[in-house]
Order: structure tokens, then C-alpha cells, then sequence
């Protein structure tokens, strides 16, 4: 299993390609940026569990890209290293200024850097605040996010996602296997995103094959299409060919021998500040799972039953 993944925003070759080959066999999965906008771009397709950034880029500095992860509400959870030859107090200090986690002054002790990488990412998972599947944020981190958008002056919908048929595959093909579908849907959701969102949208994945979008989009139900379309076409590479071609999998059942499940979809719930005025998250997130178990795909339709428990 993967210790994490990592995103080394370095310019100087020599020193990427050692960040590289280090840390790859430490157990981590490592991606090279040399330009600050290829690290944004990166970061939004995939996010990484932890950025080493260097200051001195050919584009653009490492503060103008901290910045920038910092102020976009999906990358701004992301622990930030700066790796720099600058050793002054002032910009340390800057570095700290705009959200960055830690400081590592050129030349540098590579165990200590591992350390502080080590650091990093088990802070921010002990807190339970990161999927360490998906990079996402979960739990107290969405909760806060929808708390503050209550107060936004600007509509915004609400989407909440739910594998179908996510336990039965975990149960034929085993965890692994299921950690690799996780991770293959929040890269197509941050996709979707760049293809038909907004740089405001905000992404959580609140429960093993839950996971939930707030976006700014005025057409919200071209996403949650796209989405649905994506999702369910790509999860059948995940299959074998025989499964594939018959179009479900064999679960055992007990006695009765084994059942047929079929082939994992995604369905899709929304509500919007365009058709309600939301009193509290309670009310949101339990709106928007009624409206998926429904099948109502972003309707809006009155709900008449009693709310469920809300997934975090």
C-alpha cells in the first residue's frame, strides 16, 4: 500500500529525480512538476497528500503557487513544504504567512526532510480530516465548509454521490481493488470539475463510497450528467473481461449459493440555494441523500418522509 502521494515542484532536475528515487522507495507515489503551472494543473486532477515546493521556479515563485492552492477551496487542505536556497528570516516568515506547513533550507538532510513529510501527512490524517484514499477532505472539514457557505451571498448546489454495489466488489475483488476504484472517482470528479465547474467548488468524500460536491456552476445538472456518464462507462475497467461482458459479478449468498450484483453505478442527488434556504447542514446534507435514494437527480421535489442520519 502507498505511503501517500507526493508532488515535487522543483525545477532543478538533480534534485527532483533524487526527491524522486528517495522517496519512491520509501513506498510513496511521486510526481514531478518543474513549473508552477504545471503543479496547479496537477493538483487539480489529482490531489496529493503533500506538496514540496520550491521557491525559485522558471514561470512563476513558490509563494504566488502556495497562494493559489491556499485560496482555491479545493487544494487549500494540502500540506505545503517549502524547499528553498533562501535562508532569510523574512522569507521564512512570508512562506508561513501564506499557509505553508514547514520551511527546508537547500542544502538539506534528506532524513530530516523524510521526517518532516512523515510529520506532515500524519497530522493531517490523525485529525481525520484527509481520505487517505482519495485526498479528500471528510468529516469536520466539510462541515465547517458547508457552515461557511450558508453565510455566502451566491447560489450554490449541493451534490451527493454514492457508489452503488461498492460492497459487493470490495467483496469479490477484494480492499485493495476497492481503494484503487476510490481513487479513480475522485479523479474523475476533479475532472468533471475543470471540464464544468468552477475554481470555488469544493469536493469532500465523507464516507467509503460517499462522496459530495458543492459547485457554484449555474447548469449543476450538466455536471452530475457528466458525472453519471464518466463514472459509470470507466468503473468496468476495474472488472474482469468475463464480468464485464456478462454485465454483473457472483456474491456469495449462504445457503441459497451465490447471487448476481450488478456492475457498480453512480447515483446522484442535489438541492440548491436557487430553490431552498437551508437552516442549518443538518437539513442539507439529509435533503440531498433523500433526493438521491430517490432518484430525483438534483429535482429539488418536496421531501415528506422523515430526514436519515447525515453520513459523517
Amino acid at each position: 500500500m502507498s505511503a501517500g502521494r507526493i508532488l515535487v515542484v522543483e525545477d532543478d532536475f538533480d534534485i527532483s529525480n533524487m526527491l524522486r528515487i528517495y522517496f519512491k522507495g520509501q513506498g510513496y507515489e511521486v510526481e514531478v512538476a518543474p513549473r508552477g503551472s504545471d503543479a496547479l494543473s496537477l493538483t487539480r486532477n489529482q490531489m496529493p497528500n503533500l506538496i514540496i515546493l520550491d521557491i525559485m521556479l522558471p514561470d512563476m515563485n513558490g509563494y504566488d503557487v502556495c497562494r493559489e492552492l491556499r485560496t482555491t477551496t479545493r487544494t487549500s487542505h494540502i500540506p505545503i513544504i517549502f524547499l528553498t536556497q533562501k535562508d532569510e528570516r523574512s522569507d521564512k516568515i512570508q512562506g508561513l504567512e501564506l499557509g505553508a506547513d514547514d520551511y527546508v533550507t537547500k542544502p538539506f538532510d534528506i532524513e530530516e526532510l523524510k521526517l518532516r513529510v512523515q510529520n506532515s501527512i500524519q497530522s493531517v490524517e490523525k485529525g481525520a480530516y484527509i481520505d487517505s484514499n482519495s485526498n479528500m477532505p471528510k468529516g469536520k472539514l466539510i462541515e465547517e465548509q458547508l457552515r461557511s457557505m450558508m453565510q455566502v451571498d451566491r447560489d450554490w448546489a449541493y451534490i451527493d454521490m454514492k457508489i452503488n454495489d461498492f460492497e459487493p466488489f470490495t467483496e469479490i475483488y477484494g480492499f485493495v481493488a476497492g481503494d484503487e476504484v476510490i481513487r479513480f472517482t475522485a479523479l474523475i470528479l476533479n475532472e468533471v470539475i475543470d471540464e464544468l465547474g468552477t475554481a470555488d467548488d469544493y469536493v469532500g468524500h465523507p464516507g467509503r463510497d460517499n462522496f459530495i460536491l458543492i459547485t457554484y456552476a449555474d447548469d449543476y445538472q450538466a455536471i452530475m450528467d457528466r458525472l453519471v456518464e464518466r463514472f459509470n462507462d470507466e468503473v468496468q475497467q476495474h472488472y474482469s473481461f468475463i464480468d464485464r461482458e456478462r454485465g454483473y459479478i457472483l456474491v456469495p449468498d449462504g445457503a441459497r449459493g451465490e447471487r448476481q450484483v450488478d456492475l457498480m453505478t453512480l447515483s446522484l442527488g442535489a438541492v440548491t440555494t436557487r430553490k431552498h434556504q437551508f437552516s442549518d447542514i443538518r437539513e442539507i446534507t439529509e435533503l440531498a441523500a433523500e433526493d438521491r435514494r430517490r432518484g430525483l437527480g438534483g429535482a429539488d421535489a418536496d421531501i415528506d418522509e422523515e430526514p436519515l442520519e447525515t453520513s459523517w
